[in-house]
């Protein structure tokens, strides 16, 4: 009895399918599967058998999606019926992709020839009441061929692409390019124009258009991501504008978010991000010009608190919050100039800030720790090769600045929970170890009795005085039985600092 079912439940099914495909027939529309591929069963193990045919069945779940699809299509296709278009169809077009799935329906020759150059040149031999047969083969997306054909009869195209995604129109721009449909060529045109793209789809429409060379008609939908020659020259003045902006914000939580927004951005523009082809032509004067008006601001903030006693009436916090402020400024534009690797000149210049390193140590250290942070900056990307300069800038720099790092470290620690001690310590380590064997042993000594005073409160930068150690006492390049050592006169000492000391 199950058997008898089973065939009785097959014989309708075959029936349905069987009337389905002789109504389609009627119509003038037939979709065809390609035949199954030849297997090779000669040396075929069960495992290549059952992927063969989960393959086989996921294929033909495919097709027979894109059968339905189809037939939606074709469903509502104007030439369905005669009556809007002066009669039964005269030219058979088949649709075939590169494994053989095909798609065959009626159309006019009249309509084709008039929206398509492609169809025109086809079908210009011939006329009167000869029929015609037309195969486009070899091509991958069935599915927009039929839906641009179908578009070739609408009259309001732009209406009829409204609600579409922007991909869909990509594929219907490309196959309309294919078919030279001049109609549908623009009207996808000025879809895209007209809507809104994520920076996927940018990606997507840049890439077809450039793809296409429709001699012209894209530039209207390039414009919004396409720079006028006299707009890339205001770049530079542009920059300026925006980054002053931001320095000079009112409100501070607006000015933490745009410096994350605008560094962020110029990350995506760097030199060795290679996802752009045009990248922001910021030039290095536009950024030390900047820096120049910081640096102004802080030594005026600085010079203020010098004058700033218990019985001033000026309110402290306010000046705290100016000299903290200004020193993040910097170090802001700081992290773009060697982000961008042109933050050589800055090093020389923060080094030859005498008279501020001067004032920074005539002020309460509650005050001044933000200012030690550039200088931990300028390390840090030092020690890893971010900032090349020549071993004397980086001498005068740890000259001018390192006294007041160490003065301040433990201030930075407990103000600042995001301050990583080992990063700015290693930074510190190797800085010191590019200088000149006489210039770390300068700067160790006096580190080494700093340390022993002050303990935690000073940088732990122990692992350069082993390796400084190891370079002067184990691996000697001079063999010498007897060696000086001799601190530099012009390195600044702590109090109790070694001095001309011998080994």
């Amino acid at each position: 009895m199950a058997s008898s079912g089973t065939n009785y439940n097959e014989y309708n099914n075959d029936k349905s399918k069987q009337q389905q495909v002789s109504t389609m027939l009627k119509k003038g529309i037939f979709i065809s599967s390609p035949p199954p591929s030849p297997t090779n069963t000669t040396s075929t193990t069960l495992f290549d058998m059952m992927t063969q045919q989960q393959n086989l069945e996921s294929k033909q779940c495919l097709d027979n999606r894109l059968h339905d699809r189809l037939s939606r299509v074709l469903a509502g296709a104007p030439f369905r019926n005669p009556g809007n278009c002066g009669g039964f169809g005269d030219v058979k077009l088949t649709i075939t992709r590169t494994d053989g799935f095909a798609v065959s329906f009626d159309v006019h020759r009249r309509v084709l020839a008039e929206r398509s150059r492609f169809f025109a040149e086809k079908l210009r031999w011939g006329s009167g009441n000869v029929d015609h047969s037309v195969e486009i083969s070899e091509i991958e997306d069935v599915e927009v061929y039929v839906e641009v054909v179908v578009l070739m009869y609408c009259e309001d195209l732009k209406r009829k692409l409204m609600g579409e995604e922007v991909e869909k129109v990509l594929r219907l721009l490309k196959v309309s390019t294919a078919l030279l449909f001049e109609a549908g060529i623009i009207s996808c045109l000025q879809y895209l124009e007209a809507v809104p793209w994520s920076e996927e789809e940018e990606e997507k429409v840049v890439s077809l258009l450039n793809e296409l060379h429709l001699d012209g008609y894209e530039n209207n939908v390039l414009q919004r991501i396409s720079a006028e020659p006299s707009t890339s020259l205001r770049a530079d003045g542009m920059f300026f504008g925006l980054l002053t902006s931001v320095l000079q914000a009112k409100d501070e939580k607006a000015r933490r978010d745009m410096k994350t927004v605008i560094s962020r951005l110029l990350k995506e523009d760097t030199p060795g991000n290679s996802n752009y082809k045009n990248r922001l032509d910021i030039s290095k004067d536009a950024l030390y010009s900047i820096c120049h008006n910081c640096l102004s601001s802080l030594i005026l903030c600085v010079s203020e608190a010098t004058c700033v006693d218990e019985k001033s009436n000026q309110d402290r916090g306010v000046l705290m919050g100016e000299i903290a402020r200004e020193a993040d400024n910097i170090q802001w534009v700081v992290d773009i100039l060697i982000e961008r690797k042109i933050g050589e000149e800055f090093v020389k210049l923060w080094a030859d800030q005498k008279e501020l390193a001067i004032l920074h140590s005539k002020i309460p250290i509650i005050y001044r720790h933000e200012i030690s942070r550039i200088t931990a900056q300028l390390c840090i990307a030092i020690g890893r090769g971010q900032v090349l300069v020549p071993k004397e800038a980086r001498f005068s720099l740890l000259s001018t600045w390192l006294e007041a790092l160490y003065d301040d470290f433990a201030w930075m620690r407990r103000a600042c929970r995001s301050i990583d001690k080992k990063l700015i310590e290693d930074g510190l380590s190797h800085t010191i170890l590019t200088l000149s064997l006489p210039q770390q042993q300068s700067i160790l000594l006096n580190w080494f009795d700093r340390f022993l005073n002050k303990g935690d409160e000073c940088p732990n930068i122990q692992r350069a005085f082993e390796v400084w150690w190891r370079r002067t006492f184990v691996r000697q390049y001079v063999a010498e039985s007897y060696q000086q050592i001799t601190v530099y006169d012009d390195y600044p000492k702590s109090n109790g600092a070694l001095s001309n000391t011998h080994f």
